[in-house]
């Protein structure tokens, strides 16, 4: 039932859900199959948020994620309690990382499935000596994901706890006391493989590897410990089909999710007033469970908007679809094999340093840092069958290092397209023919790029500076001295009002399509209630 009322009457839903993103999605089923009322506000048209799949060019039968791309930390709790029926394809190769300014093309291929390719690719390309410590590194991280990840859908361990659980006290420091720069540097001496590392910890995070707040550390943990391996799988059908199996679980247990419900404002104790269909309407929640950021929270609480505490995205995202794989300056490299992973463009060390500094600077970084995930080569079946068969491919490239800071209303436009240059140059420094040659054309006959900057993601996905994470991502456990008396701060989902919890990204443990925010904000509502 929706209702208006001068004061807030009782309860129209045990749980009123703002944002129908997968973590809305996660915690609307949870509340649903426990017997809970739900209503889930969803702002623009449809569900998903950032996960999901739309045909980006016209005429063509191709369904890009056009913003989340792969899935690594999605709990399979998640996926068994709410009964998913999701494929996750695993990549054979890891990554494909080209030597910056070698003419022959020269690259470091990590192929999971055969380590003597990998250990003949370091030989190749000069760096022999890493391949023990890089395989070494390889092993100390798999015993972190190990030890922190059954944590993640349990209330929060403490730091002594976490620490206790990895039992290796040189580790930890080196992971969660000190910038990771160290790490990497004490461990590996080859510029090129130095960056392959590195980049976990910089991916939607402005900050270089030796910043002394850490919040490269924290980056650098949610990339490396998804589903205990630090594996990232490709969604087969799209992250649509995430996001889609979500909302047909949500509904099928009963909730009630409502699209293009604009929030103008949550009240304290639980009324949500907003805007639908042209009519002003509010509902009023037993708990408010916020799926969107901190910020944006705040600003929907009524709080004075404070600049200072805005989070930053430091990322630009360009969508292609080509006839076919680019052709590579490694003759001995298949092209399937080197966008079957991760594929690093201009990621050494040294030139990841020199971006963060002329970033920091205000200036675009001179060279991009990029990389680049194929899905389709992975899951074709994002790909129409006309498409599949003229061995069409999607790539998305991530450019590095491109704070919120350098754009504006008034620059985006011109800013966008410099960026996008920056990234198709950036990716032709290492391709043996120019990736404008390759690429399809529209139903228009318009080249098929699709650039997002990090003020296009706000105003698309209401992201605050175009942070994927939401907010700061945060230390998956609390710190010895945080008083934990309940549920929500128990589960990492509380604010300062009793009656509204945190189920999106900004959470503790939040970041990434993982569920996690919202299978934690579900526990402690149920925990609340006495029904776990």
């Amino acid at each position: 039932m929706m209702c208006m009322s001068a004061t807030t009457p009782a309860p129209d839903y045990d749980a009123v859900i703002v944002g129908g993103g997968h973590n809305g999605l996660t915690a609307a089923a949870y509340l649903a199959k426990a017997g809970l009322s739900v209503a889930v506000l969803e702002r623009l048209g449809s569900t998903g948020g950032a996960a999901v799949s739309k045909t980006a060019f016209t005429g063509l039968s191709a369904r890009l994620s056009r913003y989340s791309y792969l899935v690594s930390l999605m709990p399979e709790r998640i996926k068994e309690d709410l009964g998913l029926e999701l494929t996750l394809a695993r990549r054979r190769y890891s990554s494909y990382t080209p030597v910056p300014g070698d003419e022959s093309g020269l690259g470091l291929l990590i192929d999971n499935g055969d380590p003597h390719i990998t250990k003949d690719s370091f030989t190749r390309i000069g760096a022999s000596d890493d391949a023990a410590a890089f395989s070494a590194l390889n092993s100390d991280l798999l015993r972190v994901a190990e030890a922190m990840w059954p944590s993640v859908t349990e209330p929060l361990p403490t730091r002594s706890e976490a620490k206790a659980r990895l039992n290796d006290d040189a580790l930890w420091e080196s992971v969660f006391e000190r910038p990771i720069g160290e790490l990497i540097e004490s461990r590996l001496g080859d510029d090129l493989v130095r960056g392959v590392v590195a980049t976990d910890a910089l991916i939607g995070t402005f900050a270089d590897t030796r910043d002394g707040d850490l919040a490269q550390n924290r980056c650098f943990l949610y990339h490396v410990i998804g589903g205990g391996t630090g594996d990232w799988d490709v969604p087969v059908g799209g992250m649509g089909q995430v996001t889609g199996q979500l909302a047909d679980a949500a509904r099928a247990a009963g909730a009630v999710i409502l699209t293009g419900a604009e929030v103008s404002s949550i009240s304290p104790d639980g009324e949500v007033r907003f805007t639908h269909e042209g009519a002003q309407r509010a509902v009023v929640g037993g708990t408010v469970l916020a799926g969107v950021a901190p910020y944006v929270l705040n600003r929907l609480l009524g709080k004075p908007e404070d600049r200072s505490e805005r989070p930053e995205g430091a990322q630009v995202k360009v969508n292609l679809l080509l006839k076919r794989l680019p052709k590579l300056r490694d003759e001995n490299i298949a092209a399937e094999a080197a966008f079957g992973g991760t594929f690093h463009i201009n990621e050494k060390y040294s030139q990841l340093a020199q971006a963060y500094h002329e970033a920091d600077q205000g200036e675009v970084p001179e060279i991009l840092p990029c990389e680049i995930y194929c899905h389709s080569l992975t899951d074709p079946s994002i790909l129409g069958p006309e498409l599949a068969a003229q061995g069409a491919q999607t790539l998305t490239v991530f450019g590095l290092h491109v704070p919120d800071r350098l754009l504006t209303a008034e620059n985006n436009d011109e800013m966008r397209a410099r960026l996008q240059r920056a990234v198709l140059d950036s990716l032709n420094s290492v391709l043996a023919e120019p990736i404008e040659d390759v690429l399809m054309l529209d139903g228009e006959g318009n080249p098929c790029v699709e650039t997002k900057t990090t003020l296009d993601l706000e105003e698309a996905l209401a992201m605050p500076g175009g942070n994927i994470f939401h907010a700061p991502l945060s230390w998956p456990f609390a710190e010895d001295d945080e008083v934990l008396d309940t549920p929500a701060k128990r589960w990492g989902v509380a604010t300062e009002h009793d009656r509204i919890l945190l189920c999106g990204s900004g959470a503790v443990r939040g970041g990434g399509v993982s569920g996690i925010a919202g299978h934690n904000a579900a526990q402690a509502v149920l925990e609340a209630l006495g029904r776990r």
